[in-house]
């Protein structure tokens, strides 16, 4: 495999097409709203069935509220948090080599080795690599040349 270079920025706008790609094969994919209406069913259970104080009942509805804005605003929440961090808009150097893929920044270094990927899965637009221990690092397909993902795709299913 040839050896690959570029340059690209952590924007909003990439770190949004990060979330939204990886979103549909993470952990969390689809939203569980069990534990606020449990919440809110144990609250409401102590209000209006117990003479415990009523701080407890309150305590767990507003639990419920918050675990509720937690699920529906996830990816700005995610964005946001990504914004304040110290490697946002900071350059960014994508390598591809044979021994695997390496990020480079001046906050963070991380490198993954072909062997330790056990899954390639194609998004719209990138690649979701998968490995040994589960994590997920998003590719976007306009960071490379089309040769390129396909060459790492086929080097990975062989």
């Amino acid at each position: 495999m040839q050896t690959y270079s570029t340059q690209f920025t952590l924007t909003r706008e990439y770190l949004a097409e990060c979330f939204d790609q990886s979103l549909p094969h993470g952990k969390n994919a689809k939203s569980n709203y069990f534990v606020p209406a449990f919440f809110f069913v144990v609250g409401s259970g102590l209000l209006n069935f117990t003479d415990q104080p009523e701080i407890a009942g309150w305590m767990l509805i507003a639990l419920g509220v918050l675990e509720v804005l937690h699920i529906r605003y996830r990816r700005a929440w995610w964005l946001a948090r990504q914004m304040w961090g110290a490697s946002a808009n900071s350059e960014v150097t994508l390598t591809i080599n044979d021994e695997g893929i390496r990020t480079q920044s001046s906050f963070v270094q991380t490198s993954l080795l072909w062997i330790d990927i056990v899954r390639v899965i194609e998004t719209n637009l990138g690649h979701l690599l998968v490995d040994k221990a589960g994590g997920q690092q998003y590719l976007s397909k306009s960071l490379l040349p089309a040769d390129l993902m396909d060459e790492m795709v086929a080097l990975h299913q062989s």
